[in-house]
């Protein structure tokens, strides 16, 4: 199979058949061989049925089901799993990305491309309290990952079926998905400026909110690409640097108090001896973290964090 259109959507019925359509078309008119798997993430407007009258008359349409509302990139990881094609293909469903681009993302694939990252270079949603937001985003994302992307957050997407295999997209990292590559190993990730289309039904699912959420999780993925198969490599050794500390001042106030000055103050009226006992139970507790996540990684159980209702499309 050529490709796999991997579209995440919540609520979004009213696009869904114009979506589908245009794909069709331009897969049909390149000859592709080709799914398209659409990722219902808890949708009530009815979104469900659509797809299943879509996987009815055309075969290559396949759909999978969440209970609920789990995120997109829950819904993600789900058609990563199933997708087929040597080439996998993102989009969102609200016909804001342009199923036209779709031939010439194949294309820098099959030249040797891992990533293919879409920059909206020209939009159509901007508005002060969504531009600001987003230019610091990627600015912080562009210095933390040290990929010069200008969108790492766009929808659209072109992967090799390796790299789908090979990464996990949990939480909300969907955001980070271009670092998430880089930190498995694949280097070849390069940038294309994609068409961007005003959003034609319904009303966007995002909030200011996902930018504060946005670089929260772009400390916690900054993390675990530095720390995260070692963690006491960084907990270790902070806990045990205060530990040292602590140490060293619980020496000094025990020489001071038995051979120097025998009947000077009580130790507890000296401001060195609280900065001992906390330098010695944070250094403790750090230490412990650090050996506890040790213990986590060893034993730890990957586990699917969403669960599928339905699946349509597959024998």
């Amino acid at each position: 199979m050529d490709i796999s259109i991997v579209i995440p959507l919540l609520n979004e019925k009213e696009s869904l058949k114009e979506l589908y359509h245009w794909i069709a078309e331009v897969m049909q008119s390149n000859g592709f061989t080709y799914e398209i798997i659409f990722i219902d993430d808890g949708s009530t407007d009815g979104s469900w049925q659509v797809i299943d009258q879509l996987a009815q008359q055309n075969p290559a349409v396949k759909g999978i089901r969440f209970f609920r509302n789990y995120g997109k990139s829950q819904a993600l990881h789900a058609g990563f799993l199933k997708a087929q094609g040597e080439v996998v293909i993102t989009m969102d469903a609200d016909l804001q990305d342009s199923p036209d681009e779709i031939p010439q993302l194949y294309q820098m694939i099959l030249q040797g491309n891992d990533l293919v990252s879409g920059w909206k270079k020209k939009r159509y949603d901007h508005t002060l309290s969504k531009n600001i937001p987003s230019k610091l985003f990627n600015l912080a994302a562009r210095k933390v990952s040290g990929l010069q992307l200008h969108d790492f957050n766009c929808g659209l997407k072109a992967y090799k079926k390796q790299v789908v295999k090979n990464i996990e997209v949990t939480g909300e990292m969907h955001r980070y998905i271009p670092l998430l590559v880089k930190n498995a190993g694949f280097r070849n990730i390069v940038e294309k400026p994609v068409q961007h289309q005003a959003r034609k039904y319904g009303t966007t699912k995002f909030g200011i909110s996902r930018f504060t959420h946005g670089f929260l999780d772009l400390i916690t993925i900054w993390f675990l690409s530095r720390f995260g198969r070692n963690p006491m490599h960084f907990f270790g050794l902070w806990g045990a640097l205060i530990l040292f500390v602590g140490f060293c001042l619980t020496v000094y106030l025990g020489v001071d108090k038995l051979f120097i000055h025998p009947e000077g103050r009580l130790l507890t009226d000296r401001p060195q001896f609280y900065l001992a006992l906390v330098s010695i139970l944070l250094g403790s507790q750090l230490f412990l973290a650090g050996f506890l996540g040790e213990m986590i990684l060893k034993i730890r159980n990957n586990r699917q964090n969403y669960k599928i209702s339905k699946e349509i499309g597959w024998n």
